[in-house]
């Protein structure tokens, strides 16, 4: 295995099960606890994890508002099969929004076989992902965040309150059962905030690590959610939070 793919791997390890350690890692990856120490500070280096004695837990205090580039590669999987039960809920002729998220782009490249699409979207690489294509396709504008390669402020909002979208695709950095769905930047919460409210049908998208987690800003309420598209079966009690709120799930 190559190195990156084993840091890759230890990486997804840390955000499903919070915590690694040094010794059990040697052993499933086949190398020296020295090397498995290298990844893990490296891992640290980038605000992923926090090394402890033994092993390492999961930054949570800078995971939530991780840099696009290291987002879009952690559970990389996991994001790409709910990406592939969104087409079957996009219609030819659709007006979609489409947020900023990795899980969000990875559903966007899924779109390219639909016909006369009108996409809307604040993600620069969602934009540069579809331009050859032959939707239509309409940029918010508005201020760049580079941290998250987003565009957000007064005039993105102002672009999406213009507009009547079918659907909106867009992921979260957290779900809980009081708290609703959350985020972790508030610039970009406002401009979800707009595009939920410009939607007919707002699809989230939201792997399981994502489930009784609490992020810094409310986002909006279970009422506003249409479908959540997640890659595997939530527990019994979100299942029938989902269904008493009339959302439908997909797994």
């Amino acid at each position: 295995m190559l190195p990156g793919e084993r840091k890759q791997k230890i990486t997804d390890l840390i955000r499903t099960e919070k915590k690694v350690y040094v010794s059990k890692l040697s052993q499933e990856f086949n190398v020296t606890e020295e090397t498995i120490r290298r990844d893990l500070e490296k891992l640290e280096k980038e605000g992923i994890a926090v090394r402890t004695y033994g092993g390492a837990i999961l930054n949570r205090s800078t995971d939530e508002d991780l840099p696009y580039i290291t987002r879009k590669t952690l559970n990389i999987e996991l994001k790409r099969k709910i990406a592939a039960k969104v087409e079957p809920l996009i219609n030819d002729g659709d007006c979609v929004m489409i947020g900023p998220g990795s899980t969000d782009f990875e559903a966007a490249a899924h779109l390219y076989n639909k016909q006369n699409l009108t996409l809307i979207s604040n993600s620069i690489r969602v934009l540069n992902e579809l331009a050859d294509t032959q939707h239509h396709i309409i940029s918010t504008g508005g201020n760049l965040r580079g941290r998250s390669h987003s565009l957000v402020g007064p005039a993105a909002e102002a672009t999406v309150k213009r507009y009547n979208a079918d659907k909106y695709l867009f992921s979260c950095k957290g779900l809980d059962l009081e708290k609703g769905i959350t985020e972790s930047n508030e610039p970009e919460a406002e401009l979800k905030k707009a595009m939920l409210e410009s939607s007919k049908m707002n699809i989230l998208l939201v792997d399981h690590t994502k489930f009784n987690s609490v992020s810094f800003i409310n986002l909006c309420n279970f009422d506003q959610i249409s479908v959540l598209v997640t890659d595997k079966m939530p527990p019994e009690e979100w299942k029938e939070k989902l269904s008493k709120h009339n959302i439908e799930l997909i797994y």
